[in-house]
């Protein structure tokens, strides 16, 4: 047996012991009321090189950690609410701009005040103190408070804050190499960056949804979303910037692609808290030499002065931030949480500044101090925060359903094609509110013994069944022998008290059969309840636009706050733009419902007067739209007879378009 060694050299150990620090860190540390971020890079402390030495810093802590950081940034930005980031873009790049000026400058004064620095010294001290890691962001994530507005401003402010950071190293580096500062180099950078930013923001998404439209396996598709992550991070780096604006920029083109309920989402969130995102914070635990603390008072005055300039220019920036936009104490809190930490790029700056001659061990040292505080400052500032946002926020939601006392979808999804279930599934989920904990039902009716409707039937239930429960819905699969399918249908709407019902579009048998079929006509007569019929060729995650054409009087249905809602829900989970086609009167109900429910979605409204203005918008209708024809049973209040040229209209001129038709709940529903 050979003898025991430290550090550990043997792969499976190691990575045994990474997994144990992973599991036990969090818990023990929580018991000392101690973030769970603070608790990795402090385990990170006690085993690396300067703590017991039980691990060395490896080409796998490198490996892993270079990954953690990138899936960090990645994931900070597909979490993001493209809706609110658009919506508060300007203000969060000002922010940007502000929380690297006066890091910058402050820095520069008092490293020349306190340290004698030189000019180039002070530079790269100010990229280090105006750079930062969004290294506390997996608190915000935790608390569900990724939208917002602290964390959006601070988010959005990291791009511009980190760009701007390592473009002063860069050139700081290049001026104590050559001599010199020469301005067309970073003239360079920035046209090769604007390049960078075209051909990624239109090429990524483009291919995204190609694949995704022939790969329907989620491994496969989790695998294609790293490759286009770290080719981001490649590309970036092939021009000169820093991997990680990669990253953050590939999860920006890719966020509306992935939405916040989706299965690929579940997997990315898992992978990352689990594995990567840990792993990167042991590592940068293990970078930390706590016994220069002992090397005398000067190490010491260093760091002091360094975490009191990083910490303060960054409160003063964000506390600026607050006063200009009107944010809240809690927002103002959440931005200098984010924006404290100091990881990737300080990092980078410390290690070339030293190598290079840029300053001295002592300034290193402190540089590393500095980094540990900043670390624990953000870690514990983001989860204070956090709580108290999220007691808020409950709070304000519980005393809002007290007074409103919202009734949430009650959904049918009837199955009977193994190929179309999964996806009728998906849009079912995606119609219907986060907040709905109400079951959804996936019901097969047959009304014989065929052997090969029954196997495809139930074969259609359960991957109906897969599909809600990957997207963390519960869901009921019933299986309802009757004497015909819209009578056992009907029957389960009564029987659960079904607001919903979801069906797929109907298959002509023959040359005189009907567009919607005889079994949807005679299901509209047999209830009032919402009925939506939907057909999509490709992934509903990849839709692009959602396209509604809703009637004269439309708003006078009893259903139509419920089909305004799902639309809300439905294009803000998928983050789709909607273009309403509807008459001026009907556009103000829409527009007061979306403003009342706080639908946070891109719309725009087109006048439609008539079926004529009706044939020219809808040639707007692409393959990549969802097309939704807001219908109207006979006799109703919004029903008109240009409605009956509808049906052939549709097979005519959208036959291989993505269709859904609503017919909304009557008054006798």
């Amino acid at each position: 047996m050979n003898a025991i060694s430290l550090p550990f050299h043997e792969p499976v150990l190691i990575f045994t012991i990474v997994l144990l620090l992973i599991l036990a860190a969090p818990v023990v540390f929580r018991r000392l009321k101690i973030p769970d971020v603070v608790g990795l890079i402090l385990a990170g402390v006690a085993v690396g090189p300067y703590g017991f030495n039980l691990l060395e810093r490896d080409a796998s802590f490198q490996i892993f950690g270079q990954v953690g950081i990138l899936y960090l940034m990645f994931l900070a930005a597909v979490e993001i609410d493209m809706y609110h980031l658009k919506k508060n873009l300007r203000q969060g790049l000002a922010f940007g701009l502000i929380t690297f000026a006066i890091p910058a400058a402050l820095g520069m004064a008092i490293s020349h005040i306190a340290f004698g620095a030189g000019l180039t010294t002070c530079l790269l001290l100010a990229s280090m103190y105006s750079s930062h890691t969004l290294i506390s962001y997996p608190v915000v994530s935790r608390f569900g408070l990724q939208n917002s507005r602290g964390a959006i401003l601070a988010v959005s402010g990291t791009i511009v804050a980190v760009l701007l950071a390592l473009i002063t190293l860069a050139s700081v580096v290049k001026m104590q190499i050559r001599g010199r500062f020469d301005l067309a180099d970073i003239l360079l950078l920035l046209l090769y960056t604007a390049v960078y930013a075209l051909a990624v923001g239109y090429s990524f998404p483009a291919l995204t949804r190609y694949v995704f439209r022939k790969i329907s396996d989620p491994v496969a598709q989790y695998i294609f979303i790293l490759v286009m992550v770290f080719l981001g991070a490649v590309l970036a780096q092939l021009i000169g910037l820093e991997s990680i604006l990669g990253a953050f920029y590939a999860g920006l083109v890719l966020n509306r692609l992935i939405p916040g309920r989706s299965p690929l989402m579940n997997q990315i969130k898992f992978i990352g808290n689990a594995i990567f995102i840990p792993y990167f914070l042991i590592g940068v635990g293990m970078l930390i030499n706590v016994h220069i603390i002992f090397n005398g008072w000067k190490v010491l005055w260093v760091a002091m002065v360094m975490i009191g300039t990083a910490l303060a220019s960054k409160w003063i920036s964000a506390w600026i931030a607050q006063k200009l936009y009107g944010l809240g104490e809690s927002d103002r809190q959440m931005m200098f949480g984010l924006t404290s930490g100091k990881a990737a790029a300080t990092i980078a700056a410390t290690m070339l500044g030293y190598q290079y001659g840029i300053i001295s061990e002592d300034i290193m040292n402190g540089a590393v101090l500095m980094i540990l505080a900043c670390c624990l400052v953000a870690s514990v500032t983001t989860e204070h925060t956090a709580i108290r946002m999220r007691i808020e926020l409950t709070a304000a939601e519980m005393e809002s359903a007290e007074i409103e006392k919202p009734e949430f979808a009650r959904q049918i999804v009837a199955v009977s094609n193994p190929i179309t279930a999964e996806g009728l599934m998906r849009l079912a989920v995606f119609m219907r509110s986060p907040k709905n904990a109400e079951p959804v039902t996936a019901l097969f009716v047959r009304n014989s013994d065929d052997p090969k409707a029954l196997t495809s039937g139930r074969y259609s239930l359960r991957a109906a069944a897969e599909a809600a429960e990957e997207m963390g819905v519960s869901v009921k699969e019933e299986e309802r022998f009757d004497l015909n399918i819209v009578s056992g249908l009907s029957n389960m709407i009564r029987q659960t008290h079904a607001t919903d019902v979801v069906i797929g579009f109907h298959r002509k048998a023959n040359i005189v059969d009907s567009f919607f079929g005889k079994m949807t006509d005679t299901l509209l007569s047999e209830t009032m309840k919402m009925v939506i019929i939907s057909r999509c060729f490709i992934p509903i995650s990849t839709i692009r636009r959602i396209v509604v054409v809703a009637g004269n009087n439309a708003q006078y249905e009893t259903g139509f706050h419920d089909w305004v809602a799902r639309i809300g829900n439905l294009a803000q989970q998928l983050a789709c733009k909607v273009i309403f086609l509807a008459s001026a009167e009907t556009s103000r109900y829409l527009e007061e419902v979306i403003n009342t429910d706080g639908y946070a979605i891109r719309r725009i409204y087109q006048e439609m007067t008539g079926w004529d203005d009706f044939i020219l918008l809808s040639g707007e209708v692409g393959p990549e739209d969802l097309f939704v024809i807001v219908s109207a049973r006979r006799g109703s209040i919004s029903y008109s007879q240009s409605q009956e040229n509808m049906p052939e209209f549709l097979a005519k001129n959208f036959s291989g378009h993505n269709l859904m038709v609503i017919y909304p709940e009557q008054f006798n529903g």
